[in-house]
């Protein structure tokens, strides 16, 4: 079957998160899910994270990022402390469960990235992250 871009892009989308949430089901977690744990982990040492964080970094709706980050905190893996100069705010805070579930995470993740770019040159990733990234702007600009 010939696909278009957006059909390329939903298709490559699709196998990622299926082979993620294959080999991150022993750690009770989906391909989604850990990303934004990876993304807490990454950055909670550098300040406080935020909801508003993981909305902007993952392009996610405020409901939706709400319905992920109350599972993680539900599963125990982040929790969500108040900060003292804004009552409003909470921070995501990774648990020590969290901390342990990283480099496995970490690892899943970069299996299937090795797996997905098999036999491509550096020259060849470079160009499709480039043209992803345009075809992102030209859509944010739409």
């Amino acid at each position: 079957m010939e696909f278009d871009c957006g059909g390329w892009i939903n298709l490559l989308s699709h196998k990622v998160k299926k082979r993620l949430n294959s080999t991150l089901a022993d750690l009770g977690i989906t391909a989604v899910q850990s990303r934004i744990l990876f993304y807490i982990l990454k950055h909670a040492p550098e300040g406080p994270v935020f909801q508003r964080d993981v909305e902007e970094a993952f392009e996610l709706s405020r409901s939706t990022a709400t319905g992920i980050l109350q599972i993680l905190e539900r599963n125990g893996v982040i929790l969500r402390n108040s900060v003292p100069y804004d009552a409003r705010l909470k921070s995501l805070v990774p648990t020590e469960k969290a901390e342990q579930m990283n480099a496995q995470v970490h690892a899943c993740i970069l299996e299937t990235e090795q797996a997905m770019t098999r036999d491509i040159s550096p020259g060849q990733l470079q160009l499709f992250k480039e043209i992803a990234a345009k075809m992102s702007e030209n859509l944010d600009a739409v």
